[in-house]
């Protein structure tokens, strides 16, 4: 059974625990491309990076840094995570991509969702009342166009009407496109009718609740004929390491909770992290992966397991760490966390 592993990140600028400072987004942004380089001489399959228009996180445009990040590496895959389609436009994503693949060709992935932050909407002039049906229209041309050098488009409610014209650059071969979500049932059954790969942000809870959803997705694709083989089903999780179990557990609370506290401020429906809460959530059946490498490979085992993923993306780190620590907990990740779960299930 093959087994992909990556990690992921937002480039997070929120204050450090030692000084109280927010890293700035220019350091951030070149301390995110020390991280892939590293990762990519470690061996670690993909990198994600995704887009938000907020302070606390330096990545609004993440095809540029993966642009960056191609000229840097040589094997892994680079990804967005996510792709906020509802307000960017289909044919610059196609464009922006089939241009880095043309560099890197084969090792480009768009990860696709509506974003869980809706500053965006504002910023561009969007309506947070469309939120779902601009996703499907700009999904569906983005496929389109994925597909089809030349793009005969109807108009829609939110995108032109296109009469035969050619999208270019063209990527070799269509690239590979993957539906981001929080735990819709509606996304996951989008995903499998349209054979779209799935990748879900499984950052609450306990891991073990997104089974339902992961074996829905399995059988509406059976039932609607799609190839499974060829639709790896994922996992995004947030997570911390070091060579000590409870320093790594001591030092991930502060980072957490920061940003757990200030989206708790923004959304009702959000509560404060306790200390008593985030230990929940970083037991061996809680979505956060945080210790050291056995523990966090073996709840790596049990979750890919639980769920019957074929990718897993440690998110690393939710919110900011100084980068010499970051650059450790990676090289942990891939000299031996990597290793111990690809070796777990080569022998299954």
């Amino acid at each position: 059974m093959k087994i992909e592993l990556g990690i992921s990140t937002f480039g997070e600028t929120t204050p450090l625990e030692k000084t109280g400072q927010a890293i700035s987004h220019d350091e951030r942004i070149r301390d995110l491309l020390e991280e892939v380089e590293l990762a990519d001489k470690l061996g670690i399959d993909a990198f994600a990076v995704g887009e938000h228009h907020r302070k606390d996180f330096a990545v609004s445009a993440p095809e540029i840094i993966l642009a960056m990040a191609v000229a840097r590496t040589k094997q892994i895959h680079l990804s967005s995570a996510t792709t906020n389609l509802p307000t960017i436009d289909p044919i610059r994503v196609y464009e922006q991509y089939a241009s880095i693949d043309a560099v890197a060709p084969g090792r480009i992935e768009i990860m696709a969702g509506r974003g869980s932050f809706t500053e965006a909407f504002e910023l561009f002039g969007y309506d947070l009342a469309d939120y779902d049906d601009l996703f499907k229209e700009k999904l569906d041309m983005l496929l389109k166009i994925n597909e089809n050098e030349i793009l005969d488009w109807p108009k829609g409610k939110f995108t032109p009407k296109i009469d035969h014209k050619g999208i270019y650059p063209r990527s070799k071969r269509p690239l590979p496109i993957a539906l981001a979500t929080g735990g819709s049932i509606d996304s996951t059954i989008r995903a499998a009718e349209m054979g779209l790969p799935i990748v879900y942000a499984t950052i609450g809870g306990k891991f073990k609740d997104f089974q339902p959803l992961t074996k829905l997705y399995r059988a509406v694709a059976e039932k609607t004929g799609k190839d499974l083989t060829k639709m790896p089903i994922a996992a995004h999780s947030w997570g911390w390491l070091a060579h000590d179990r409870e320093k790594a557990i001591k030092d991930y609370f502060y980072p957490t909770k920061f940003l757990i506290d200030t989206i708790s401020q923004e959304r009702p429906h959000w509560t404060g992290l306790s200390y008593e809460k985030y230990l929940e959530s970083i037991n061996y059946e809680g979505a956060i992966f945080v210790g050291d490498a056995n523990m966090v490979a073996n709840k790596i085992i049990k979750m890919i397991e639980t769920l019957g993923l074929t990718r897993f993306y440690l998110h690393l780190p939710v919110a900011s760490m100084p980068h010499e620590d970051v650059m450790q907990a990676i090289e942990i990740y891939g000299k031996e966390v990597v290793p111990k779960v690809k070796q777990y299930f080569a022998d299954k």
